[in-house]
């Protein structure tokens, strides 16, 4: 039995039915539909090194090759980059299926990623395997081994504490994570746990103001718990990553206008030309029009000066690009560097995922509390 406290992002109780009864049935259905509504479009993975502009680049070569972009995520960790971007013909609508074709897109855009000096580690492949795009984006990142790499969001560095320790008298390992709260943290953490093969049997998730305090009883797939030292380092790694990956380094920019051929290569070129850096980016399409979400910093991966955020918007548009407010952690990182507040940070919640529910015989009671 899984129990599960939860209140919308802004803290209240849930009072819509139509949303008590969609969690409902997607709980209840045994083979959820994954396609996402992603079907008839072809699937671009890319990971590379991240550099300033590298997206600009990516979305200039799509666009020369009749790419039309209609849904993308884009994550940066660790001075990595992946991204899983999903497109179709621009003149036909349809999906991309000629090999030849594929292979050259391929070609292309391992050229953009590798740059000047990274030979060996760019990768460019069209997935066939229809999976959750954020789940994806973790298994690509974490296959890239971004978790060995040195941080470079220190600010989550210091407040994020993983421990795994073993419980030999009932045969569990023990993880605990304390990190700030916000949207999709239990996901994260248990997307990885599933991944590299372990089984949670037991769990309890608290939140406290902006904290929050995960406990996992946990085995392999086999019934044994963690057997070595390296393992348990590795494990910590990879779930300090994971938190991090989603962390919204920089501003949020939300930008909302009509689709059009050469929007996201116009859109960033313009932050490249001014000096932004995109750290992470959600693309979407629907009905002619365009929502994407870009979070920016300067070249130094530092809070960026306003009078660049506004020239750029006077560029795109200042009715088409919105400057989100600021999480929290950034005003802070501001105050150290007597830096000018852009916002105000709000309070972010823990979006409860779905726990492993493999050998029920096996599980006890969870117990959350938010």
């Amino acid at each position: 039995m899984d129990v599960f406290h939860v209140t919308d992002l802004n803290g209240n109780k849930l009072t819509d039915e139509s949303v008590i009864s969609y969690i409902e049935q997607s709980l209840e259905t045994t083979y959820p539909d994954k396609s996402l509504g992603f079907n008839g479009l072809t699937a671009l993975e890319l990971t590379g090194t991240d550099r300033v502009g590298l997206l600009s680049e990516v979305f200039a070569v799509l666009a020369e090759l009749q790419c039309n972009v209609v849904d993308a995520k884009v994550w940066t960790h660790n001075g990595r980059i992946a991204s899983l971007i999903y497109v179709k013909d621009c003149n036909s609508g349809s999906p991309i299926e000629d090999s030849r074709r594929i292979d050259r897109i391929e070609a292309r855009l391992r050229n953009v990623l590798r740059g000047d000096n990274d030979i060996r580690s760019a990768r460019t492949s069209v997935s066939m395997a229809v999976t959750h795009t954020e789940r994806r984006l973790h298994q690509m990142m974490s296959a890239d081994r971004d978790y060995e790499r040195k941080p470079d969001l220190q600010c989550w560095t210091d407040s994020l504490v993983v421990n795994v320790q073993n419980w030999t008298e009932r045969g569990y390992s023990v993880v605990n994570v304390q990190c700030e709260d916000r949207p999709k943290l239990l996901f994260d953490v248990v997307c990885t746990l599933t991944d590299m093969e372990y089984v949670v049997f037991h769990a309890s998730i608290n939140t406290t103001g902006d904290k929050a305090y995960l406990e996992f009883y946990i085995r392999h797939t086999d019934g044994t718990p963690i057997s070595s030292e390296p393992e348990r380092h590795r494990l910590i790694q990879c779930l300090q990553a994971a938190i991090e990956r989603r962390a919204s380094e920089g501003i949020r920019l939300e930008l909302c206008t009509s689709d059009r051929q050469g929007l996201l290569t116009d859109v960033t070129r313009t932050f490249r030309e001014n000096g932004l850096n995109v750290t992470r980016a959600e693309i979407s399409t629907a009905m002619g029009m365009a929502m994407n979400v870009f979070h920016v910093t300067d070249a130094t991966r530092n809070l960026v000066d306003p009078k660049s955020i506004e020239s750029v918007r006077q560029k795109i548009g200042l009715g088409n690009l919105k400057v989100k407010e600021l999480p929290f952690r950034h005003h802070q990182m501001a105050e150290r560097q007597d830096e000018h507040e852009i916002g105000v940070g709000g309070a972010v919640l823990l979006s409860l995922g779905s726990l492993v529910r493999k050998n029920l015989y096996n599980l006890g009671l969870i117990k959350s509390y938010s």
